[in-house]
């Protein structure tokens, strides 16, 4: 399996958004219930830092990178979401399109990766222990899921081992 990583365009919305759904879907991915347009996404993403993954053109699957603050103080601290199309999962395109970002995200000033995960979605688990990342904390009934449950999130960094 041929898998090509390249920058994120607006033309993979579609693709990018059908992804995003089965993770929201699944009800471990995300507290989100609704797949935002373009424009609202768009704002709060670094345009510079997202990449889609493909295979045969297909895209099957994506990361991205958020600000955590707009203080000049976090500039170097990101959230990052990854998500993989249900079809393709386990093929280690998750942790191909983490390879890119690290690196990309280490060239543009980024010390700290972080992300929030819920805490039985231990396949992400898993997957960002793989590619550096620690558990740092924990969050007790930090949000309600699509259905109204309290949920619990395990929170993760990932530290750059080449901006001091």
């Amino acid at each position: 399996m041929d898998i090509v990583v390249r920058k994120m365009t607006v033309e993979d919305w579609d693709a990018v958004a059908e992804i995003y759904k089965q993770g929201v879907d699944t009800n471990m991915a995300t507290f989100q219930s609704d797949i935002p347009t373009y424009e609202d996404w768009n704002k709060s993403h670094l345009e510079e830092l997202r990449y889609v993954a493909c295979i045969n053109q297909q895209v099957v699957g994506w990361i991205e990178l958020s600000p955590i603050s707009s203080r000049c103080v976090y500039s170097g601290v990101c959230e990052v979401s990854v998500y993989v199309h249900n079809d393709f999962a386990g093929n280690g395109i998750a942790s191909k399109l983490y390879n890119i970002m690290i690196e990309a995200s280490e060239k543009a000033g980024i010390w700290t990766l972080q992300v929030g995960i819920m805490e039985d979605n231990v396949a992400s688990v898993q997957l960002h222990k793989k590619v550096g990342f620690r558990e740092v904390g924990y969050r007790e009934r930090i949000g309600k899921d699509r259905f109204g449950n309290w949920r619990n999130t395990i929170l993760m960094e990932r530290r750059s081992k080449v901006i001091e």
